[in-house]
This record gives C-alpha cells, structure tokens and sequence, in this order.
C-alpha cells in the first residue's frame, strides 16, 4: 500500500483531527478571556472591600462586588454627575416614606464616601465630575454602627 493511497483512504482521520484542534483552540481562547476578566473583576471588589473596611464598615462579599459591579464599575461609572443620578440618588437618602410621606433628611458622609471609592476604584475619571455635587450636599454622623 502506498503512502498517498494510505492517506487518501483516511483522510476523515486527518480532517477531525484538524477540526477537534481547532475547537479546542477556541474553547481555549473563550476561558482565557473569562479567567482574566474574573480576575480583574476580582481584585477591584477587593480593592473596594478593603476600603470599606478602612472607612469602618465590616468587608462586604467581594464576589458579590464583582458580579454587580464587573471590571467597569457597571451603573455606578454610567455617567455618574448626571441629572438624573443625582435626583436618584436623592430620592435615596430619604425618610423611607413614599409618596407625600417622603421628606429630604441630612445624609450620613460616610455613604457619600463610599461612592466616592467606588469611582476612584472603578471610573477615576469621573470623580471629578461628582465631586463638587457631593460636596455641596449636607451631611452629617448619622448611621449608628
């Protein structure tokens, strides 16, 4: 038997190989890309959790972090000065009524802390742009520990 007669009959051999190679090259690349987006994601939640535990909080779930918040700060970097932020946010920081019951009260600083870290962890570039409205808002030591 010759050699090119040996490879013309097997040549189904040679083209699953070739295509079990190459799927096996892109499931490759595809976990390559999520390790290091998880590991990305990883360390910012715990940059984050340990600034909250410097701020005195007790350290939140960094897996937690990572998921809502991703590599790119999620929401929280999604053009953070804007107006509508800003009334949200608000709103937030409330008594807790709704409606007519609802009533502005005087913020604890530390929450505005926190969202500071968050975009000088995640969207540095933006807290600049947040960081005169947070200094124009009142607040004040109110969340007991």
């Amino acid at each position: 038997m010759s050699p090119t007669r040996f490879a013309s009959e097997h040549r189904w051999i040679y083209i699953g190989a070739i295509v079990v190679l190459l799927a096996l090259v892109v499931i490759g690349l595809v976990r390559y890309a999520a390790i290091t987006t998880n590991n990305k994601a990883t360390q910012k939640a715990n940059e984050l959790a340990d600034a909250a535990v410097a701020a005195g909080y007790r350290r939140p779930d960094t897996e937690l972090i990572a998921s809502v918040l991703g590599t790119d700060g999620g929401l929280v970097c999604d053009d953070p000065a804007s107006a509508l932020k800003s009334a949200l946010w608000k709103i937030n920081v409330s008594n807790g009524a709704a409606f007519v019951g609802q009533r502005p009260v005087i913020g604890d600083g530390r929450a505005l802390a926190a969202e500071a870290a968050i975009l000088k962890i995640y969207c540095p570039e933006n807290l600049d742009k947040i960081q005169d409205k947070l200094g124009t808002l009142k607040t004040d030591d109110t969340v007991r520990q």
